[in-house]
């Protein structure tokens, strides 16, 4: 399979979007198309998709765009259903590849749509209902689920995973791993990128760039390509300088002005290096540090009941001076109640629990995020902190983004994302002991989420965030608190590390089993714990955990060692062995030899 742009230029409405561009897909490549909001991403997948056409080009050699003949090419966008008072099951079998009810085919076809409708959150009864009946995003769910099915020869996907839950995200990271044709995507959710492409696509200043890997390798050989142009460009500035100086000290000097000429050429041939594009983007590298302290727990729960109405979920826990969990679980689990209830924004339905001493929250929802104000942002935030100069609040604003003229932006013209990114900026400022996220980074495009993510990562205070972006989770949190089963489990370890042992679960078996099965010893160890106190058993201290699981690992590599030791000691012996019965073999055969001698 083969689709290639060639030498191609695009502009819409006067505006140039990309120029001169090559993109090529290769076989059955996982493509990933990146830039900032507005570069022209998803105006790229529409070319691909033969909705627009590439300028006309006199200068261009060939026809812009070739590819194979019969390719088949789809978008999610284009999976808007036409006659919505059809029932889903009516639309299904319209795309069935075989009208044989009775076929082997036809049921291999339906029990595939079955199990990726309940991947995807419907029930099979949800088959009876007129597409009319379910909203936007389950269309966007369902148009997939068609896309998938199809399988067309080049699929594109923009932002898939908008309308999907995490274990939808999950799920869908597998089909498109497994998908068997080529895939373009383009998606703010990098972990989900991480999982799924092999190649990136930078569309940035409508100038297209090719690097190998997923989202993270892109990050790293970026920065590679970005240091080695910013030394190149410096030697060149300096070479340019050496050979002006040479030409100032010399050109006025009749016998040295063919040498001053010489070296003035020599300065025009030089091969210009653009100065590398300043991405500075000043983040935050500098600790953060609370203005107060605060105690050891900021937070303890006993049998702690939460909920509305009624009850969601009970748990125990506390948490510890500087611990940054990030809290999973599926929609209505209880994460945000959590996070409300901690903040005091709703009263538990029972149970104990309590703040540390000196303990200062802050709080970010999407609610506190709804500034509404004519001043602009310099401004604003100055008023907050009149303390500070404008230069420093000019540079502190600029790690958030807010960098030059977009400082001077009233707040009244700024999307949800920059309200947001503001309102946590002032947080950090302001430097509370425990921060309570309740996803932070919603409606922000990769820059804004890489600025904040560096900042909660110098922060040293204590943090609790709810976040549908995994990438984020796996970059600031250092612990997991999953809600399942009407309880939360404690996760002592790195996201990462949790989808590891996620992966390795038996039918049925939840996280919170395994976790206990695998640390039988920790827990049988507190087992002296009054009984009053039990209850807590099922979250493991942070330092013991960890501890017990370098334990475990030296002792699994302890055992490997004694069993080569053993098998060691053993060859060892039958070579002992061997020696002495040669050795006594020898001796009789010597012993016989000089026996025979004396006779003689």
């Amino acid at each position: 399979m083969r689709y290639q742009i060639n030498d191609g230029s695009l502009s819409v409405g006067g505006k140039t979007i990309f120029r001169h561009i090559h993109f090529e897909i290769k076989g059955n490549e996982k493509i990933a198309l990146v830039g900032r909001n507005g570069a022209g991403k998803t105006t790229l997948l529409r070319l691909i998709e033969g909705a627009i056409f590439l300028d006309r080009d006199d200068k261009r050699q060939g026809p812009g765009i070739t590819m194979d003949r019969n390719l088949t090419i789809a978008s999610l966008s284009q999976q808007v259903f036409s006659y919505p008072e059809r029932t889903l099951e009516e639309e299904i079998l319209l795309a069935c590849p075989t009208k044989d009810p009775f076929s082997r085919e036809r049921f291999e076809y339906e029990q595939k749509y079955d199990r990726f409708l309940t991947a995807l959150g419907f029930s099979k009864e949800s088959k009876g209902k007129r597409l009319s009946q379910f909203s936007g995003g389950q269309q966007t769910r369902l148009g997939l689920i068609r896309l998938l099915i199809e399988k067309p020869d080049i699929l594109l996907l923009d932002e898939p995973t908008n309308h999907l839950d995490l274990e939808g995200t999950q799920w869908l990271e597998e089909q498109i791993r497994g998908y068997e044709n080529a895939v373009v995507e383009v998606s703010h959710d990098r972990f989900f990128l991480d999982r799924t492409v092999q190649v990136v696509y930078e569309l940035e200043d409508g100038i297209l760039t090719r690097y190998p890997g997923n989202y993270t390798a892109y990050k790293e050989e970026k920065a590679k390509r970005m240091e080695l142009q910013r030394k190149a460009y410096e030697r060149q500035k300096e070479e340019e300088e050496r050979l002006l100086g040479l030409v100032e000290r010399f050109k006025h000097k009749p016998t040295k002005a063919a040498f001053a000429r010489a070296k003035r050429k020599q300065m025009e041939r030089l091969k210009k290096v653009e100065k590398p594009k300043d991405e500075s983007v000043s983040l935050v590298r500098s600790p953060i540090e609370p203005l107060v302290r605060g105690g050891k727990w900021v937070f303890e729960a006993q049998r702690l009941r939460l909920g509305y109405d009624k009850t969601l979920l009970e748990l125990s826990f506390r948490i510890r001076r500087g611990q940054k969990i990030g809290l999973l679980g599926s929609n209505g689990a209880g994460k945000t109640t959590f996070l409300k209830t901690i903040a005091g924004l709703i009263r538990p339905l029972g149970g104990e629990y309590s703040l540390g001493s000196n303990i200062t929250i802050g709080y970010f929802d999407q609610n506190t995020a709804g500034l509404k104000s004519e001043q602009t942002i310099l401004e604003h935030f100055t008023a907050l902190f009149p303390a500070m100069t404008e230069k420093d609040a000019r540079k502190t604003l600029g790690q958030y983004l807010f960098s030059g003229a977009d400082a001077a932006k009233k707040i009244s013209s700024l999307s949800g994302g920059e309200k947001a990114r503001l309102v946590l900026a002032e947080l950090l400022v302001s430097r509370p002991n425990f921060l309570i996220l309740d996803e932070p980074t919603n409606h922000m495009d990769i820059p804004a989420k890489e600025a904040l993510e560096a900042a909660f990562k110098a922060y040293t205070g204590t943090i609790l965030v709810v976040s549908h972006d995994r990438y984020l989770i796996r970059q600031v949190a250092d612990s997991i608190l999953i809600f399942e089963d009407g309880g939360a489990v404690y996760y002592p370890f790195s996201y990462e590390h949790y989808l590891e042992q996620k992966q390795n679960l038996g039918e049925g078996e939840t996280i919170a089993a395994q976790v206990s099965a695998r640390d039988q010893a920790l827990i049988s160890s507190l087992r002296s714990v009054p009984k009053a106190e039990r209850y807590r058993l099922r979250e493991i201290p942070q330092e013991e955990a960890y501890r017990d699981w370098r334990l475990r690992l030296a002792a699994q590599e302890m055992e490997a060692a004694g069993e080569a030791y053993g098998e060691a000691l053993e060859l060892h012996q039958e070579a002992e062995d061997l020696w002495e019965s040669w050795h006594e073999a020898c001796m009789g055969w010597y012993e016989a030899y000089e026996g025979e001698s004396d006779e003689q």
